[in-house]
């Protein structure tokens, strides 16, 4: 079921409209003037506003203008009398989807309106405003999430490159499964890489595969991502930790759409949608020139952000449910918080976002004896610190760091012998080491005073 909203400053087209547009199926929202109608937006969330241009006030031209800044994909039908073509021919030439002239054929509006929903990817929604059940793992009433989920559900249907903008925890690896899941593609494989938990040095061959005999160690055949991704997508998250000197051979993959296994004298065709993400500014890496240009507009034909957690408080409360649901253990009463604590949630700075906040969650229903989780629970989960939250998260990652910088001085950088003394295999030891965005060069020749950890 649709949300429209239909906006117009003559009761009688009100009425008349909303009674054709419910009769079909369509949930509406009236309004009487511009001004009202931007007041209902945030609240109802329309999926197709159809406007009158001509009203007191704020004109049609005017809410228009408003509506597509704040959504520039929200489908808007102009309503106008004769006089006023030359402006609703304007309105269309700016993006508005179509115009009726007065007296309209109410049936020919219904058709526009199923058009515009069927090419904004909106018919027949539900829930919480998503096409289909790709969607549906993404718990939000935000509008902006709804927005870049919208958007999300039109580039589906195309074959077009995504880069996924974002902050780390924002949920960016659901948001490409749920567009992979929404694609022709759906029935073919998503195969996920985080570019930052793989060494340099073994990049190439995580991607692209290798022949046996290739390095010392490859002792059969290796089939790449890239290949175990065909027909499907391949998702690279933190693509803006990658090597510059990869770069390179990623645009050719891209480009010529074919892939070389490392040690193999011959390419094979590929088919793959690529969608990436990163925390990063790429456009800044340009500058400093460490992420490649021609790599950059390749993998951005569109770009699509999920806002931080902070930005949407009010999925707050929706998510820590979710959670609490998801994590519960079967044959347990339920929990819930109390009204202090989830005060104490949606007041936090959540640094690290949706991750974070399902962390919190499940450590205070541990740790709860009541059904009930109280505000205590939440405020030691969060540590707060002089006047600041600072997550338990965040806690870990700092001892984790200040572990890795420690074992490193001792070792004067030497990477085989830190990884053993913290006793991690080397890949492990080296996705660590990126994640906290260590140098070991940097640690040569400087060894601790302090010889024992």
């Amino acid at each position: 079921m649709s949300r429209l909203m239909v906006v117009d400053d003559n009761k009688d087209i009100l009425h008349l409209l909303k009674m054709r547009l419910q009769s079909s199926g369509h949930t509406v929202e009236t309004a009487e003037s511009a001004e009202q109608a931007l007041a209902f937006v945030p609240t109802f969330q329309p999926q197709l506003v159809i406007t009158d241009l001509r009203m007191d006030g704020m004109d049609g031209m005017a809410l228009f203008e408003k509506l597509k800044f704040n959504q520039p994909s929200l489908p808007i039908i102009i309503i106008t009398a004769h006089g006023s073509i030359p402006h609703a021919i304007e309105a269309t030439k700016r993006g508005a989807f179509s115009y009726f002239t007065k007296p309209f054929d109410s049936n020919a509006l219904l058709e526009e309106v199923d058009k515009a929903l069927s090419l904004a990817g909106n018919k027949d929604n539900q829930g919480n405003g998503n096409e289909s059940s790709a969607f549906a793992e993404i718990v939000t009433r935000n509008a902006d999430v709804l927005e870049a989920l919208q958007q999300a559900n039109m580039v589906a249907a195309s074959e077009a490159s995504v880069l996924i903008q974002s902050e780390s925890g924002t949920g960016k690896e659901l948001l490409a499964c749920a567009i992979h899941k929404a694609s022709p593609r759906a029935d073919k494989p998503f195969v996920a890489l985080n570019c930052s938990s793989v060494p340099d040095s073994l990049l190439e061959s995580e991607l692209f595969g290798h022949v046996k005999g290739a390095f010392t160690g490859a002792n059969r055949d290796h089939q790449g991502l890239i290949q175990a991704a065909e027909g499907g997508t391949l998702f690279l998250d933190e693509v803006g930790d990658m090597p510059l000197e990869f770069q390179v051979k990623l645009l050719r993959v891209l480009q010529e759409r074919e892939v070389r296994p490392v040690g193999s004298t011959g390419s094979k065709p590929i088919d793959v949608r690529v969608i990436c993400a990163t925390h990063r500014d790429l456009e800044a890496l340009i500058e400093e020139g460490s992420f490649r240009e021609d790599l950059y507009y390749r993998l951005n034909v569109v770009q699509l952000e999920l806002p931080a957690l902070r930005a949407r408080r009010d999925d707050i409360p929706l998510l820590a449910q979710h959670f609490l649901e998801q994590l519960s253990p079967k044959g347990k009463a339920p929990r819930h918080f109390s009204a202090e604590a989830m005060e104490a949630l949606a007041s936090a700075s959540w640094p690290g976002n949706i991750r974070q906040l399902r962390n919190v969650v499940e450590q205070t229903m541990v740790l709860s004896h009541t059904t009930v989780i109280p505000e205590a629970l939440v405020k030691r989960a969060l540590k707060k610190d002089d006047g600041e939250i600072v997550p338990f998260a965040d806690a870990r990652d700092h001892f984790e760091r200040d572990y890795l910088v420690e074992v490193l001085h001792i070792t004067a950088g030497n990477v085989t012998q830190a990884a053993q003394l913290a006793r991690r295999n080397r890949t492990e030891f080296y996705r660590l080491l990126r994640r906290h965005h260590l140098d070991p060069h940097s640690f040569r020749g400087q060894p601790s005073a302090r010889q024992t950890l």
